[in-house]
């Protein structure tokens, strides 16, 4: 049996329910790759998984950093991996599961993005955002890197300033960067499950449902204990879905119910990019899940994928 199973698909699928149900099963521990669970305090509007949801699972890479510090997709493998192979070693099975592909691919390659010298090219772009706005930084891609600065949204600050980056100190795009750090054969060959739905409208229902839990359990208020902490403005913690609705409600720029509506409608939207992420990978099994899913059924799939893989 593969050491390594990867559990990947949208948000609200069922990852987490899945993975520690095959961890054990086989033994194994869960090595998390998300990107905001990894935030200390954070935990209504990631969706982190509570004690109960665990089921005395290890779980790793989780409430990992403070919500003002900064995190990149560099730093993830450079804490995950040994943690990874120590699992290995000690003759567990890995179970990978997340929804933010880049730090599950990243994961699996073992190289992630090719290292920049750092000759403070990343400070001087930020501090160019920061006196002129992101619209300057966004101007010297438009000039090297079109693609990029057309394909990237403008409240996505860190990846702009990243791709200005890669530009001016490589002479490449972060594109052609990207493409030739992927090459690089693979560290690992994992097993991969991903889940998704019959029909797309079931899912939306569920990311629906899911963040009318949020709020009730206490989203707002969850914000609201982040905001007296005095983050630094700009971090990326105050950016994620779930977080920057309720500060822009909090601040009386939307009414509470707009920023609800605002946070499914965010989260579909990202449900289909990470399905467009995940459906490259041609060596996902996936599995559909109807409407009313019977999770034993979807358990048993899971095992024989294992069990034959």
């Amino acid at each position: 049996m593969n050491p390594i199973i990867c559990v990947v698909g949208p948000t609200a699928s069922g990852k987490t329910k899945l993975s520690v149900a095959l961890a054990a099963r086989y033994g194994g521990e869960v090595l998390s790759c998300d990107s905001m669970q990894i935030y200390r305090g954070m935990d209504i509007g990631t969706a982190k998984p509570t004690a109960e949801e665990t089921q005395g699972i290890v779980h790793h890479m989780i409430d990992c950093i403070e919500p003002g510090d900064d995190f990149s997709v560099s730093r993830y493998m450079e804490m995950a991996d040994p943690i990874l192979q120590d699992i290995l070693r000690r003759g567990k099975t890995a179970v990978i599961t997340g929804g933010t592909g880049q730090y599950v691919d990243a994961l699996v390659a073992g190289h992630g993005f090719s290292p920049l010298p750092a000759t403070g090219k990343r400070e001087e772009l930020q501090q160019l955002a920061e006196a002129e706005g992101i619209e300057a930084v966004i101007a010297i891609l438009r000039e090297h890197d079109p693609e990029s600065a057309a394909r990237l949204h403008p409240s996505d600050q860190r990846r702009i300033i990243r791709a200005a980056e890669v530009f001016l100190e490589t002479g490449k795009t972060i594109t052609q960067h990207n493409l030739e750090t992927k090459s690089i054969p693979p560290k690992y060959r994992p097993l991969w499950i991903g889940l998704n739905f019959e029909d797309r409208q079931d899912l939306y229902d569920r990311i629906d449902l899911r963040v009318d839990l949020m709020v009730k359990d206490g989203l707002f208020e969850e914000v609201e204990r982040l905001l007296a902490r005095k983050l630094p403005a700009g971090c990326t913690a105050l950016q994620a879905i779930g977080y920057k609705e309720p500060i822009m409600a909090l601040r009386g720029e939307i009414t509470r119910q707009e920023a609800i509506d605002l946070i499914k409608q965010e989260s579909r939207r990202y449900a289909k990019r990470q399905l467009t992420w995940f459906r490259r990978n041609r060596e996902i099994h996936w599995l559909t899940v109807p409407k009313d899913p019977d999770f034993t059924e979807i358990l048993s799939a899971a095992c024989r994928i294992v069990e034959e893989g």
